[in-house]
């Protein structure tokens, strides 16, 4: 992107401006607020200033190191108030509240020269798009406790375009970042916060456990590359709700790992509940299972959930090479409109990490059970690929209609290394899934994850 050169005048006055503004909100005092943290503080008192224009990286990082000082004594609080506030990336702390009010945008910086690389991920090895180390999410942390992101509904802003125009001219040398993503940490609660154009995926939950993703909207553009919404890897006890989701990608990935590398972390996903999503994303799936499985997923738990011009359902994505498994996914009320496929189930996903993966390493798709399904304007019901001498089994899909587009395929199945059992499907299903089975099954104890309640702190 062309960036416009200021005359040295103009540009001595635009510094001399921030700089005065950052002193009159550096005066105005600490905030006095009461909430659920102890200890609460406003962006401006660290000398930010909110025009979209001044890069307030410094201030950030000076907020976050002040409050992880005083977050032991009954946590702390920072409040970024109306206005857009532009950074470069920036972490949290633990027993820490990120809180953004009405009208509050945080932007990300646009030069790349302030994004850092840092080491890849263990459990991959190396970057996702690139070999080597990556560029540093927009909004980080590592080994946390007690995390909140919050507010009044305002954003989080990764202005990806610029990211997305080298991606495909093929000019970054390096993974991009993340919008938000977490390591190995536990107890945290993302809601009511949007999250807009992400570089490349938005939310990254890694490692960590008990977490709770709750009443957040997620948009980018549906040509946008690889903008997944959210995507919990290696991660335990997550918790997905009423979420709004339309996306280049898919709207949520589980993953685990990729080859060889997630196989020798072995750090599965489990006891996953996602409900109440709404995804819009014409060329991805509403939930997808993989591809990168490799330390194993089990236990996770969709329902009532809603996809709009999606390309495909709850789909399972995995290959020779990957090792891990899938297995334990329980799936049902889904209300699905304008579809290219209802079930679809991929067993060639090709892309490897590096030459050293393991060609036969294969996974282990087992127990995959849909129920209660409606799926109007669809053009092919099911498009289920297992893995030869490695078939995908124990498939249970039950109480389904699907009605067709008026494009539909003549062939509404095409089942190839797949097994399992259905009951009352329209339309009628391959014969590789037509022995006549019952209702699936949905595990009947709740999978508690998080608060009851949302904490409802203002500030």
């Amino acid at each position: 992107m062309a960036t416009r050169t200021i005359p040295r005048p103009a540009a001595a006055v635009a510094v001399a401006l921030c700089a005065a503004a950052a002193l009159l909100a550096a005066c105005a005092g600490a905030s006095s607020a009461a909430g659920c943290r102890k200890h609460v503080a406003k962006i401006t008192e660290y000398g930010a200033v909110g025009d979209g224009k001044c890069l307030n990286t410094a201030a950030f990082a000076k907020a976050v190191a002040d409050l992880s000082e005083r977050a032991r004594d009954g946590g702390a609080a920072l409040v970024v108030p109306r206005g857009k506030w532009l950074t470069g990336p920036f972490n949290l702390t633990s027993h820490f509240t990120l809180y953004l009010d009405e009208g509050a945008e945080i932007l990300a910086s646009q030069d790349m020269k302030d994004w850092p690389l840092i080491a890849p991920l263990p459990s991959y090895g190396r970057g996702r798009d690139e070999p080597g180390p990556r560029y540093s999410n927009f909004i980080a942390g590592s080994n946390l406790t007690d995390v909140i992101i919050s507010g009044k509904n305002g954003t989080i802003n990764g202005q990806g375009q610029v990211w997305w125009d080298k991606y495909h001219a093929k000019e970054l040398k390096f993974t991009r970042g993340y919008l938000l993503e977490l390591l190995y940490s536990d107890n945290i609660i993302i809601s009511n916060v949007t999250f807009v154009d992400a570089p490349s995926w938005n939310l990254h939950p890694t490692y960590c456990t008990n977490v709770t993703i709750s009443g957040v909207t997620i948009l980018a553009p549906v040509n946008s590359p690889n903008t997944d919404g959210i995507d919990p890897d290696s991660s335990s006890h997550v918790k997905i709700e009423d979420c709004y989701i339309v996306s280049g990608d898919d709207c949520i990935a589980v993953k685990s790992g990729w080859d060889e590398y997630g196989i020798k972390f072995n750090m599965p996903s489990q006891h996953i509940l996602i409900r109440r999503l709404t995804c819009i994303s014409p060329t991805s799936a509403m939930i997808a299972l993989g591809s990168e499985m490799s330390g194993g997923i089990r236990d996770v738990r969709a329902e009532d959930n809603v996809a709009i011009n999606t390309e495909s359902a709850v789909r399972v994505k995995s290959g020779m090479g990957r090792g891990g498994f899938v297995k334990d996914i329980f799936v049902r009320g889904l209300s699905l409109h304008t579809m290219k496929w209802v079930f679809w189930m991929t067993g060639n996903y090709g892309q490897h990490p590096d030459n050293s993966s393991n060609p036969n390493a294969k996974p282990e798709v087992t127990g995959i059970n849909y129920s209660d399904v409606f799926a109007e304007n669809v053009t092919m019901a099911g498009r289920m690929e297992g893995i030869p001498n490695d078939p995908y089994t124990g498939i249970c899909i039950s109480n389904v209609t699907a009605l067709l587009a008026p494009d539909a395929k003549k062939l509404q199945w095409n089942c190839t290394d797949v097994k399992g059992v259905t009951y009352g499907v329209t339309p009628k299903p391959c014969p590789e899934l037509g022995a006549e089975g019952k209702p699936c099954a949905f595990p009947e104890e709740e999978l508690v994850i998080g608060p009851q309640e949302l904490p409802k702190c203002t500030y």
